[in-house]
């Protein structure tokens, strides 16, 4: 949750007028419970969803970073309430990234050029030619050196969705 690649994404949907929920899972930080591979994590992102929508209404822009990004994928699809999907990091090349399921919405990927946990190539075959893929070059799984840009390039795809996919309000919530 405290994470410089989930704090840099929050800003950027802050900045393009969106609200945000951060949240940890299970067995994370102070949270209760423990990891489950990713079973119950699904479980513990679609919670995420409806307190998103509790506290902001819909349409919801889903997201997650590494790990978070494969339970983001799990998680929002078929979800009416998703109408967009931020995918930073998918690590594609571990065990909670395989198997992903593609996303039904627009979606937004990026991964760092020298990433150990899903090469550039790998990814951009995964999300295919309907979907944004931004590679940062000299940029690793965290995105070193690249924060910037890749709030921006966040921002930049925000602003594509039009007014209709931002949250109520654009309140944000811890």
């Amino acid at each position: 949750m405290h994470n410089k690649v989930v704090y840099r994404a929050a800003r950027a949907l802050t900045r393009a007028g969106y609200g945000t929920l951060r949240f940890n899972f299970r067995g994370v930080g102070l949270s209760e419970g423990r990891h489950d591979a990713g079973r119950g994590e699904v479980d513990d992102f679609r919670a995420a969803l409806d307190q998103a929508e509790r506290l902001g209404g819909q349409p919801i822009v889903a997201g997650g970073f590494s790990f978070g990004a494969s339970m983001a994928l799990r998680a929002s699809g078929g979800d009416p309430r998703v109408v967009a999907l931020i995918a930073l990091g998918l690590p594609l090349a571990t065990e909670s990234g395989r198997s992903v399921p593609r996303p039904g919405v627009p979606a937004f990927f990026a991964v760092g050029e020298r990433d150990t946990f899903v090469s550039p190539a790998e990814l951009a075959r995964f999300a295919g030619s309907t979907d944004t893929v931004l590679v940062l070059p000299g940029a690793d799984h965290f995105f070193a050196g690249s924060l910037p840009e890749l709030g921006d390039a966040i921002e930049a795809f925000l602003s594509g969705l039009g007014g209709a996919a931002r949250l109520a309000g654009g309140r944000s919530a811890p």
